[in-house]
Formats: C-alpha cells, structure tokens, sequence
C-alpha cells in the first residue's frame, strides 16, 4: 500500500507574513503584518504544514549572510510561537542569475519563479502537490505553484496590488486573490484541507 501524502500550505516571506521592506537584513527591520499570527494559528490548527519558500536574494548580493536570513527566520518563528501559531519549516533560496557574488551567482532550480524549493519540501515531507497551494504578492510565486501543479492564491499586500494590475491580459490566473493573508487562509480552511475550487474573490 502506498504511503499516504498529505497537502500543504506554501508561504512566501516578505509581503505576506512580515512587511516588505526591501532587502531585509537585520533582525530589528522585522514586523509582522497585521492578523498573521491569527492565520498561521489557523493554519495549525487546521492539521496543515505550514512551509515558508523566499527568495533570498539579500546573500547573493553581499547584504548578509545565511546566518543573518537564519537568525531572521528564528526571530520569525519566536515571535510566531509567542502568539500561538508555528511554521513548520524554512525553505529560502540565497542565489541570483546576474547580481550574485562567487557561489552565490548562478541559475539555480530554486530561486523562484521556478519551483525547486517546493519540490525539496515534497520530497523532505512527504507531500501532496496537487492538493497543496502557495500563497504569495508576486508572479513569481503563482509561477512557482503552476510549475509544481498547486494550487495558487495572490494576497494583496506587499506587491500584490502592482502583480494583479500585471495580470491584466494574463490567459493564467491565481485560484484565488484575497486581501491578506488572513483572507487567504478563508478559503483555504472553507475549502477544506486545500481540496480546492478554482474561484475569484476580485
């Protein structure tokens, strides 16, 4: 008998759980958007993994280090488990095609919008990703989810608002758009356990 793959909820960083602030490189520039802790909260309690995939362009441009995005990310989690809700794991990229210094410089499978980070966290845990979905406020993101055949949700924070106007003539569109993150983990839970609908809030 076949093991028994369960689906997962994808997280983009910057935008979607914390402000966008740029490069983010300092622990201290760290903020939680707004209703975040109530729907991750809602996530866990819901029985589904909650995975963060970021690019981390930040290291590849000399900005910091991969300790620094890994103290970011254990800030992240604290500030997270303060308040009740968890992330289950950390996946991020720190490589760029064009601006990267030495190793980091290249054309890598998980710098999205390709999808190497979600395959490594299927593959790691054991997922299901046609029943999966990815949430994220850039092309990338809902390009990342097509490619690994989830389900994809643009959430209007962060770049949000400038990546719908961008869809406009777009053939290919998001599963669903919500206003943040708490909106999209609505239908996500509505859905039931990401067996999801295609549908549009907008």
């Amino acid at each position: 008998m076949g093991e028994r793959r369960q689906p997962a909820v994808f997280l983009d960083r910057d935008g979607i759980l914390i402000e966008e602030v740029g490069y983010l490189r300092r622990v201290e520039d760290l903020r939680l958007l707004p209703g975040v802790p109530e729907a991750v909260r809602r996530l866990n309690e819901a029985g589904l993994p909650v995975l963060v995939v970021t690019n981390q362009s930040v290291v590849a441009r000399g900005l910091c280090t991969e300790a620094d995005v890994t103290a970011i990310h254990t800030a992240l989690a604290q500030q997270l488990q303060d308040q009740g809700a968890h992330i289950d794991r950390f996946y991020y990229c720190p490589h760029h095609p064009s601006e990267g210094r030495g190793v980091y410089r290249m054309a890598c499978k998980c710098r999205k919008p390709r999808s190497g980070l979600v395959y490594q966290a299927a593959q790691e845990l054991h997922l299901r990703l046609s029943r999966s979905v990815v949430v994220g406020d850039k092309l990338s993101d809902l390009e990342a989810a097509w490619e690994a055949g989830c389900r994809a949700v643009l959430v209007l924070t962060g770049y949000g608002q400038e990546t719908l106007k961008s869809l406009d003539g777009n053939p290919r569109r998001p599963d669903y758009i919500a206003e943040d993150l708490g909106g999209a983990v609505d239908w996500i839970v509505r859905s039931g356990s990401c067996v999801l609908t295609p549908q549009r809030l907008l």
